[in-house]
């Protein structure tokens, strides 16, 4: 199992030792041997080798994320040229990808050694930009959204959907989701959450004032073109939460669906699908008293009951 090559991506900020230190011992019981990139040499500590991108990406058998959706959509993103499964630690506050939790990381690192985990498939966005004669591609496993900037005017936008006129927005931004990102953004613009299960591209405008003011639900073959058009004097384009760069009057923004983009590694898929469905109820999805209890696992109710 020596030669099983695990990715270290750790949080950007917050402290993640006390789970360095178990992947450092998993490492040292030759389980595996760990690499991480040059830029997080100071948050990994020794004994783990550093290496650039490309060959991080091409040497990984899989990836260990230490952080919240953010880094581990990092992480997806990192290795997306070739997706290998990526294992979510959370350190952050209320994910919807990670599913471990750092005291759950010995067990984890097991499971994944033995082969015991189930694999989630992901899809992305793949965006490009023109703009003024430059073209720039990203990808986005959330969303993107096109954003106003405070007294820059607002964000209008003509829509062809495959070279077809499809109408036009204007908006204080635009958020265009993946059905995983649907429960972002978006969800809090108040569009839908559709099933991670179902391919689709999530269209829905923030405080529209024109043009399409509800969600628009589109198909996985179907090539997007956005527009932008006259108001818009200075917009963030953002991707996954991240500002990425400006678009203004005339830039040209393509999307299209990339099912499969990615690949997360689940040890125990039920369980997160149950904290998945109690995050949706305390995000105010209509549910009674009675169902949000089935939802909180069986040994908490029970160890509620013998308290109270």
């Amino acid at each position: 199992m020596a030669n099983y090559t695990v990715g270290l991506i750790p949080h950007p900020t917050k402290s993640v030792t006390a789970s360095i230190d178990v992947l450092r011992s998993w490492q040292g019981s030759d389980e595996a041997h760990l690499i991480a990139l040059h830029d997080d040499a100071a948050r990994v500590g020794a004994d783990i080798e550093l290496v650039d991108e490309p060959t991080f990406v091409e040497r990984v058998d899989a990836v260990v994320s230490l952080g919240g959706d953010g880094t581990m959509l990092g992480a997806m993103r990192l290795v997306a040229p070739r997706p290998v499964p990526v294992l979510g630690v959370n350190y952050g506050n209320v994910g919807f990808l990670v599913e471990t939790e750092p005291q759950e990381l010995a067990d984890a690192l097991e499971s994944l050694r033995s082969g015991d985990f189930s694999l989630e498939p992901h899809h992305a966005v793949e965006v490009t930009v023109s703009s003024t004669g430059f073209e720039t591609s990203f990808l986005a496993f959330n969303d993107l959204s096109v954003t106003r900037r405070p007294g820059q005017g607002v964000v209008t936008a003509d829509l062809a959907v495959e070279g077809t006129p499809y109408g036009y927005f204007k908006a204080d931004s635009i958020v265009v989701s993946t059905p995983a990102g649907s429960t972002a953004y978006n969800y809090a613009a108040g569009g839908p959450v559709v099933s991670p299960a179902v391919a689709a591209v999530v269209v829905t405008p923030v405080a529209p004032m024109a043009g399409i003011d509800r969600t628009v639900v589109l198909g996985p073959k179907e090539l997007l073109k956005f527009t932008i058009g006259a108001g818009t004097r200075s917009a963030a384009l953002e991707l996954d939460g991240r500002v990425v760069s400006d678009v203004g009057e005339g830039a040209i923004i393509k999307v299209k669906l990339r099912e499969d983009a990615g690949v997360v590694a689940r040890v125990d898929a039920g369980r997160h699908g149950r904290k998945g469905r109690l995050k949706l109820s305390l995000m105010d999805l209509p549910l009674r008293p009675d169902q949000l209890l089935e939802l909180v696992p069986p040994e908490v109710r029970a160890r509620f009951a013998r308290q109270h």
